[in-house]
């Protein structure tokens, strides 16, 4: 198996979550766009991450190997069997049942390390100080909710620890069904990068809460069409929580209202986003056209009516 100069020093976790049924992986390092080669999950199937000397075909290759029913243990043996350098590689691999195996080499930049329990793995190479994979798993496991916080409350507490000795730049963080998909995009649930920040906690959180922003208006949106006035206000309130400065949930929330009835609130809200910036209520005059909101003419026409 062939060298590779991807030199992603780095910390990471990879977890399954039972109760949520979803399983993933979380990654901060200072390293260009470390989510394009680190991380690797597949529905249903299971979790890898590569890291210190980079060796990315241990990525597609050990989930293939977990595909194939093998668990977590000769996954581990079948990479390195074959790798010329062993030594250099760090690597973590877990299934859905929570089994994982992880691998450190003994040429790894110091300070290095894993730590294994029931359900995730840690591990950290070219710390600034020993006891980051300690403070990863003390934070995951006092954590409490949706398993991407976990995540992210994890890689924050290895910054606290220490991090990586030369800074930050790069983080991801990826989850997927526990249960396999078909097709498999319906169970990749969340994939986010920050490719290059100075500081990529902070903008991966900011991320994470706007994704969740989304969905809560999606949810919005699928509460109406369903006739449920409460529960679409409640999951709108959440969106704007979440994404206060969005105007664009604000935008198609004010037109699910109206398509739902409420044409008054509706244009209120219109009426609103159009005093910050008018090219909204632009946007919305070009939509009839388009059939894509169930209002007829006289909806429309009082919805934009000035």
């Amino acid at each position: 198996m062939a060298w590779t100069n991807k030199l992603a020093a780095t910390y990471s976790i990879v977890a399954v979550d039972h109760e949520t049924r979803t399983m993933g992986a979380a990654v901060q390092s200072h390293y260009f766009s470390v989510g394009s080669v680190v991380p690797w999950a597949q529905p249903g199937v299971g979790v890898v991450v590569t890291q210190s000397v980079v060796q990315a075909d241990f990525g597609p290759w050990g989930l293939s190997l977990l595909g194939q029913g093998l668990a977590p243990p000769a996954v581990m043996a079948m990479l390195l069997v074959g790798d010329e350098h062993p030594q250099v590689r760090q690597l973590a691999v877990i299934a859905p049942t929570g089994e994982s195996a992880a691998h450190t080499g003994d040429r790894c930049i110091a300070q290095a390390g894993h730590l294994r329990e029931p359900g995730f793995s840690v591990q950290a190479n070219m710390m600034d100080r020993p006891g980051v994979p300690e403070a990863m798993a003390r934070a995951y496991t006092e954590s409490r909710g949706a398993l991407a916080e976990r995540l992210l409350g994890a890689l924050q507490a290895a910054e606290v620890a220490g991090g990586d000795l030369r800074g930050r730049q790069s983080a991801a963080v990826v989850i997927v069904s526990l249960d396999r998909v078909a097709p498999v995009r319906e169970g990749r649930l969340l994939d986010l990068r920050v490719e290059d920040a100075r500081e990529p906690l902070e903008e991966l959180a900011r991320l994470i809460a706007l994704h969740r922003a989304y969905a809560a208006a999606e949810e919005g949106d699928d509460a109406l069409a369903r006739g449920d006035i409460t529960g679409a206000g409640e999951a709108y309130r959440e969106a704007r929580r979440l994404a206060p400065e969005n105007r664009e949930l604000r935008f198609w929330e004010a037109l699910g209202r109206a398509a739902a009835g409420d044409i008054p609130t509706g244009r209120r809200a219109l009426q609103e986003l159009a005093g910050e910036d008018p090219r909204w209520i632009e946007l919305a005059r070009r939509l009839p056209a388009t059939g894509l909101i169930g209002l007829d003419e006289a909806g429309w026409a009082t919805l934009l009516e000035q």
